[in-house]
């Protein structure tokens, strides 16, 4: 096999020729692996890994790691480089989020272990997370964030708290996806999460958005300068998120749960949103069963004490009677 040298150099070249014939003897006499680099695992792994319904959210944090390990021989990657690495994105983001980098970079070392490209992957330690409690604004939160994102960001997050689709749905929403007149939008299955078409009823709020983004783009509903939008947790919405004053370690995906908590609280049945929410396992919308007590109103008296006439008439004589305390 022919390569370029790279170089015009006849010297430079023959050093070259010299190391690229020893790494290949030693790689075939005395077993010696090549030395592969991150760049090198992270296009396996895309490929590899493309029936993924998340492979954008893989591609997305590869991207930011790039920064960070282009050029990295995977034997020299090491545990202390990674969460020195993760340490930046935690304080950018939050623990949770550092914590979905860490799962991708350990589950890409594991797979290298499985490709034979190094003999054993480092031992991480998450970080510590908040406790699972559901985050979600209230009306005048949203609002307030709202009033801070900039354009094609307000509309993506006016959607969300309208539809309650995930960020990926949002991003990758074409007008093919949508009829206006039937008031409707679809998720194919390939693109949900569960595998499951998802059919998306517009309510009025949802369609104002929509009428605000016809003619920016022929395909795309929501993109950015001409573009499809690939990132919405940008400094951007962080920036934004301050200013409104959303409590630390809200992200994207709490607009969703926004969404499903404001229809718990107004009465949705649970069941109905699960099937509205593209949720497979009635599991995950009983997060939100506390927020909905309406069906509980009817039975709160069961259990209150019953008072009789003449208890209410003695209680009342008696605080009528009693003398005042001293100060």
């Amino acid at each position: 096999m022919r390569r370029s040298a790279g170089t015009s150099e006849k010297t430079q070249a023959q050093e070259l020729h010299d190391r690229l014939k020893d790494q290949a003897w030693r790689q075939v006499k005395l077993g010696e692996r090549h030395l592969y680099t991150w760049e090198d695992a992270g296009l396996r792994w895309i490929k590899e890994k493309d029936h993924k319904a998340s492979i954008s959210d893989d591609i997305q944090r590869l991207d930011w790691l790039q920064t960070y390990l282009r050029g990295k021989i995977l034997q020299h990657i090491d545990r202390k480089m990674i969460m020195q690495i993760l340490e930046i994105k935690r304080q950018e983001t939050s623990s949770s989020t550092a914590n979905r980098y860490l799962a991708l970079i350990r589950a890409i070392l594991r797979a290298c272990v499985e490709w034979d490209w190094i003999d054993s992957a480092p031992t991480f330690r998450q970080y510590k997370e908040p406790s699972g409690r559901i985050s979600w604004l209230t009306q005048e939160q949203a609002n307030r964030l709202l009033l801070e994102l900039p354009d094609h960001l307000r509309d993506m997050a006016e959607f969300t708290l309208a539809t309650g689709l995930r960020r990926l749905n949002v991003m990758l929403l074409q007008w093919s996806q949508i009829d206006m007149n039937k008031k409707l939008a679809w998720i194919y299955p390939d693109q949900a999460k569960s595998r499951k078409a998802i059919g998306v009823p517009l309510g009025e709020t949802a369609l104002a958005v929509l009428r605000r983004r016809l003619g920016i783009h022929l395909h795309y509903v929501f993109t950015y300068k001409g573009h499809p939008v690939t990132d919405v947790t940008t400094k951007a919405w962080y920036k934004a998120l301050k200013r409104a004053d959303i409590p630390e370690g809200f992200r994207w995906h709490d607009l969703r749960h926004t969404w499903a908590s404001w229809h718990a609280q107004n009465g949705t049945p649970l069941h109905v949103l699960q099937e509205m929410g593209g949720w497979s396992s009635p599991s995950m919308v009983k997060r939100y069963a506390h927020l909905s007590v309406q069906h509980l109103a009817t039975y709160v008296e069961n259990a209150a004490c019953k008072k009789t006439a003449d208890y209410d008439t003695n209680a009342s004589q008696t605080y009528k009677h009693a003398p005042e305390k001293q100060s």
